[in-house]
């Protein structure tokens, strides 16, 4: 036997404000996390993908020309050069981040090069070349954060600085 129950509009507001403010009482100390900490992280988690790739080229000259050659077949630059270009700016890119210096500035050549494999390398690896860029478009946007050699020798002013003003 099926009965119908009605419940009244004022019990479910209560009951789904009771819920919201639980829900923001749990989640508000998560907003308190520092930023900065979260861009220590990123600059490290991303560091860490390109400096191992660098690192592997590197150590293993003849078959990263070869596979330049043979496999990525970029357009424009002969196979040593651009083995060159990418392992010099994986590693070099990589430290500037793991230090925080010049990290806006060492972003760019990373996404140049997550473009380039995306568009003619690797085309159906989009997701995790969109995870890398999302990575470095925020430190881009965003910057090194307070953990940083950046924000320690002034290239970066920290959240509560005044903007710089012209004369």
């Amino acid at each position: 036997m099926a009965t119908n129950t009605l419940v009244s509009p004022a019990l479910t507001s209560d009951a789904s404000a009771g819920l919201r403010a639980r829900i923001a009482s749990i989640t508000s100390p998560l907003g308190r996390f520092p930023l900065g900490a979260h861009q220590l992280l990123f600059r490290l988690a991303i560091a860490g993908v390109f400096l191992k790739a660098g690192l592997l080229k590197v150590m293993s000259w003849q078959s990263t020309v070869a596979l330049f050659r043979d496999e990525y077949k970029l357009p424009v630059f002969p196979p040593e050069v651009a083995a060159a270009l990418g392992s010099t700016f994986e590693i070099g890119c990589s430290t500037l981040l793991v230090l925080g210096l010049a990290s806006r500035l060492a972003t760019l050549p990373l996404l140049g090069m997550i473009a380039t494999i995306q568009f003619f390398v690797y085309p159906d690896a989009w997701s995790e070349h969109l995870v890398w860029a999302s990575i470095l478009v925020f430190l881009l946007t965003r910057g090194p954060g307070a953990i940083s050699i950046d924000r320690l020798i002034g290239l970066e002013r920290g959240e509560n600085s005044p903007a710089p003003t012209s004369r």
